[in-house]
């Protein structure tokens, strides 16, 4: 059993750790594109699963709408950015200034929810509901990851 705030940590180092990983190979060298392949799907499904679960449950508060919609409107950036460098060759100098620009503000916004958002969130997600919010999201998480893998498959047959 993993709590919403571990859940979310969790992804957080493992995104992290793929972000020093990409920009520590270089062109479109297997390893990157091994790396980004795992960053690329996997952020795509924690945002989903973190705004179905987590942050609908933030906006029952006042606070907590306008925090949720401040990070659902950094997720939409980020998405944005994923999608330019998705389709791009990573073998340009572009495609690593792009991804410097997504690695500094995804490190602000993870850093963001962990040392605000938390703290706050705990004033919502009562503690005997975090280990069930935290199971909530890994299987929406779960879920959202056979979505991505659909969209993966299919435009790879286009």
């Amino acid at each position: 059993m993993s709590s919403i705030y571990d859940a979310i940590k969790q992804d957080h180092d493992n995104h992290r750790a793929l972000m020093k990983k990409i920009a520590d190979t270089s062109g479109d060298s297997a390893e990157r594109t091994q790396a980004w392949n795992e960053f690329y799907y996997d952020i795509k499904s924690h945002a989903a699963a973190e705004e179905e679960t987590f942050y609908s449950k933030l906006m029952t508060k006042t606070w907590g709408q306008d925090s949720a919609r401040h990070s659902v409107e950094e997720h939409a950036e980020l998405d944005d950015l994923l999608e330019e460098l998705n389709e791009m060759d990573m073998a340009s100098p572009g495609w690593l200034n792009k991804f410097h620009k997504l690695e500094h503000d995804y490190n602000h916004h993870m850093d963001e929810e962990e040392d605000e958002i938390f703290g706050r969130a705990k004033d919502v997600i009562d503690e005997s509901e975090i280990e069930n919010y935290g199971e909530k999201f890994l299987e929406r998480k779960k879920k959202e990851m056979k979505l991505v893998d659909e969209k993966k498959k299919d435009s790879l047959e286009d």
